[in-house]
């Protein structure tokens, strides 16, 4: 199978910092593809990358198996890569409709008697919305009123709408609630289930693990491998992102401090 996107040995320089190295990545039709890393492990930089934002220092970049180099954001739109980052471009006081199609309003009419055909709008955002698994009862609504999850799930439809091949989502679970979390989970499998490749970046391995197909853990800018789901138990992916010996020596040192407290309180309740 041709991956829908991939990196081959990508490295991204900015100045003497090494924000990547050597990163190898691709994202299969249908597939989920998690993308799991600490603070500071690379995940923006490469999302960036893939984006559009960044050109890479070294490596390549392919779409569908075709070598691609993007100049803007508007290369990789093109391309069928749709990137929903975890601060939502969205309009709090702007309807569900027109939030769905800032910058691409369909319009009735010709020239200066041309205007916003509100009706097809909101048919489109009932349907695509509904296919996603949410019902709109009513697309004029404002934004703001809905939940973070719904949110998260009206820039997905937009995307799949607009012709997402490969649909990148930058910490979508972030900043949300236990059930929240579980509705944009939710959709993510929906947008498999519509053939698209997912790439789910997070450093939440509970809210990856339920639905990836593949695991690739950033650690300081390099790779720490890819796993199929079946490789890997989810304690297994939480030990390689804290690092195993970090984990020991941070509970040898909180024993430790448990140790002194309790030799503490025992001296004082003596005293």
């Amino acid at each position: 199978m041709t991956p829908l996107i991939e990196a081959r040995r990508v490295s991204k320089y900015f100045g003497s910092v090494i924000a990547l190295k050597d990163i190898s990545f691709a994202v299969n039709p249908a597939e989920v593809h998690c993308l799991l890393g600490d603070n500071g492990a690379g995940k923006s930089t490469l999302i960036k990358i893939f984006s559009g934002v960044h050109k890479p220092s070294e490596g390549t970049l392919l779409v569908e198996g075709h070598e691609v180099v993007f100049n803007s954001p508007r290369d990789a739109l093109d391309a069928g890569i749709a990137t929903v980052h975890q601060h939502l471009s969205v309009q709090p006081l702007m309807s569900v409709t027109r939030n769905f199609f800032t910058g691409r309003e369909p319009t009735k009419g010709w020239g200066l008697f041309s205007y916003f055909d509100l009706t097809f709008a909101e048919k489109t955002v009932r349907e695509e919305m509904s296919k996603m698994g949410i019902d709109i009862r009513d697309p004029s609504q404002a934004v703001g009123t809905m939940s973070g999850g719904e949110r998260q799930c009206v820039a997905i439809a937009r995307a799949v709408y607009f012709g997402a091949k490969a649909l990148i989502l930058d910490e979508p679970t972030s900043a949300l609630g236990v059930k929240q979390a579980g509705v944009v989970l939710r959709y993510i499998v929906q947008a498999k289930a519509r053939g698209l490749g997912v790439v789910f970046i997070t450093h939440n391995v509970h809210h990856a693990y339920p639905v990836a197909d593949r695991f690739t853990l950033l650690k300081r800018g390099r790779s720490l491998g890819t796993f199929a789901k079946g490789e890997v138990p989810r304690e297994a992916i939480l030990s390689m992102m804290a690092g195993q010996e970090e984990l020991e020596a941070l509970e040898a040192e909180l024993a430790e401090s448990a140790r002194h407290g309790a030799a503490l309180a025992a001296a004082s309740s003596r005293s």
